[in-house]
């Protein structure tokens, strides 16, 4: 089978069906309006990757709470924005009916901006200090995370993508760095309940087969004592407890995961390999096979940070051919190879929402690469709205007017 074939051949998730092997990313874009529910910005981005061919969409790290946020202008999901986000689903299925789409819920801990929210941690973390959280705090985390499944599926979302990756509270609780002795830290046992419980009651709130559960899963942080490492303070990679995970949350119900590693605001090289460091992406498809030999054959496995391969003409690989790395051909490798089920997109939906109808019509050539200029990321990080300045002329403007009150702001201090 040529690579077309593989990657727009159907895949099933549990009792769904996706109609080819792309999987949009969940990206943050900080464009919410001041209540927290899609802006006209919000709708614009995700009707793109609606009308792109995307058959599994997953709808960016969007809180649970207002409190303690990453963003300023985060979207939200509470019952105080139920309406909008039904309006916002039906919109979006309107577009593309059999479109996959689930929400990513989150709470940012200690990435929760003090400048806006209030940040807490499990364990002060040196540079990420907060108030430390209280297991009665944690408690009212898991209502108000199953509560946000409840709008959620109320609202005609299909699933939902619990967020144990990148440094968020999901991720923190995991990390044996959480040696405090507490409900949630210490042993494996009491570190592992947190998405356990919240697995087990999110399915009873939801008890519809067709309500998917899954979740994008850091398998290793890349620092001593994140998760995936052999203690508190040690650097050596064990997949020891990440495995024991995803099979705990595969037990609980879990029909997909998506393969990370990395935490963005420590070791950002992982998450986001630049143009000179391509080859960081293979070790992503290393943790995507890990997966793969873990789960059950029906669980299926998204594989990330393809973004970097492009057309394989500019890649800075060694040792290969172009055209064995160019995007398209080397992700319907890995499929074929079995480490993992479907490709998932993220930079490159940024640069090119309209990836994979272009690839249905044969209109590869007209694809717009991402160049991994990470000027997305420096989006991200000074809290702008978040996009492509490379390719959306909206997000240029947005990164040119940055640019210069950062340039006004320099003069100031010189």
């Amino acid at each position: 089978m040529d690579y077309r074939g593989t990657l727009l051949s159907p895949v099933k998730i549990g009792p769904l069906t996706a109609a080819n092997r792309f999987f949009a990313q969940p990206m943050e874009c900080s464009d919410a309006d001041a209540e927290g529910n899609p802006s006209d910005l919000t709708y614009h981005r995700y009707e793109n990757l609606f009308k792109g061919g995307f058959s599994f969409i997953d709808l960016e790290a969007i809180t649970i709470t207002g409190e303690s946020r990453s963003r300023l202008a985060q979207l939200e999901i509470m019952p105080k924005n139920a309406k909008a986000i039904s309006t916002f689903v039906r919109r979006m299925k309107e577009i593309e009916p059999g479109a996959i789409f689930v929400f990513q819920l989150t709470h940012a801990g200690e990435l929760s901006n003090p400048k806006f929210s209030r940040r807490v941690t499990v364990k002060n973390l040196p540079g990420y200090e907060g108030d430390l959280l209280r297991e009665e705090e944690v408690d009212a985390m898991i209502d108000e995370f199953v509560l946000a499944s409840k709008v959620a599926y109320d609202a005609g979302a299909d699933g939902i993508d619990m967020k144990f990756c990148h440094g968020y509270l999901g991720n923190q609780i995991l990390r044996p760095y959480n040696d405090r002795d507490w409900k949630y830290g210490g042993s494996w046992e009491k570190r592992s309940r947190f998405a356990y419980d919240l697995y087990e009651r999110i399915r009873k709130a939801v008890p519809d087969p067709r309500f998917l559960i899954g979740s994008k899963v850091s398998l290793w942080e890349g620092f001593p004592g994140g998760f995936g490492s052999a203690s508190p303070d040690s650097p050596v990679m064990d997949m020891t407890e990440p495995l024991d995970l995803i099979r705990g949350l595969e037990e609980r119900g879990a029909s997909y995961f998506v393969e990370t590693i990395g935490n963005p605001t420590i070791t950002i090289s992982y998450v986001e390999a630049d143009r000179d460091h391509t080859y960081m992406t293979f070790m992503h498809s290393y943790f995507a096979s890990l997966l793969k030999k873990t789960c059950r054959p029906e669980t299926v496995v998204v594989g990330s940070h393809f973004a970097p391969f492009r057309d394989g003409k500019s890649t800075n690989l060694g040792a290969m051919k172009p055209s064995d790395t160019a995007l398209f051909p080397y992700a319907a490798k890995c499929i074929e190879d079995g480490v993992m089920d479907m490709v998932g997109l993220g930079r490159q939906s940024f640069a090119d929402p309209l990836t994979p109808r272009k690839l249905m019509e044969h209109r590869e050539s007209e694809v717009e690469y991402c160049t991994s200029c990470l000027n997305c990321l420096e989006l991200m990080i000074r809290q702008e709205h978040i996009g492509c300045p490379t390719y959306n002329r909206h997000y240029t403007e947005v990164f040119t007017q940055m640019r210069k009150k950062l340039g006004k702001v320099d003069a100031m201090h010189t």
